[in-house]
């Protein structure tokens, strides 16, 4: 426990000589226990600055990736983004801790699965995800139509059509 903790701050470190210096950005990062998101078998790398593999072809983003997406979109808790590539959920997560409102897509089921999982355990209530396929938007449900959104942000591979 106290070593994940070590290791944390040493990464909130490295992220703020890396450049990051948006302080909600930094302080979401602490709050959101990476660890949660990775493989068991990957956890003494949970806060090391890499990407993660998760399964099925994907990986968690890099800690500083993560950050710096987050840090350019400029957010406030009155903003409502949409993200595009759910995996686990570390990155809704962290947004989560920053904006009003997060709509979340993934193509993969089980990744899907165990974000809402993730959302679940961690008491995330200002999270919505769907699985479905993120190039076609979000989607509009029960004659709901969520968007406009403040923000969008992608953090799955895209292809060109």
């Amino acid at each position: 426990m106290i070593a994940a903790q070590n290791n944390k701050i040493r990464l909130i470190m490295t992220l703020r000589s890396a450049g990051i210096q948006d302080t909600a950005v930094l302080s979401a990062i602490e709050k959101v226990p990476r660890e949660h998101f990775i493989p068991a078998q990957m956890m003494d790398q949970a806060y090391e600055d890499i990407a993660v593999p998760i399964g099925l072809g994907q990986t968690i983003s890099q800690p500083y990736v993560v950050a710096k997406m987050t840090e350019a979109l400029e957010l406030t808790d009155r903003h409502k983004v949409l993200e595009i590539g759910t995996g686990t959920g570390y990155q809704a997560c962290v947004l989560s801790k920053i904006c009003r409102r997060v709509y979340t897509i993934e193509r993969h089921r089980p990744l899907h699965d165990i974000a809402e999982q993730n959302f679940h355990e961690l008491t995330i209530r200002n999270v919505t995800a769907l699985c479905g396929d993120g190039m076609k938007g979000w989607p509009t449900i029960h004659g709901i139509d969520q968007a406009p959104f403040d923000r969008i942000i992608v953090t799955a591979a895209a292809r060109e059509k």
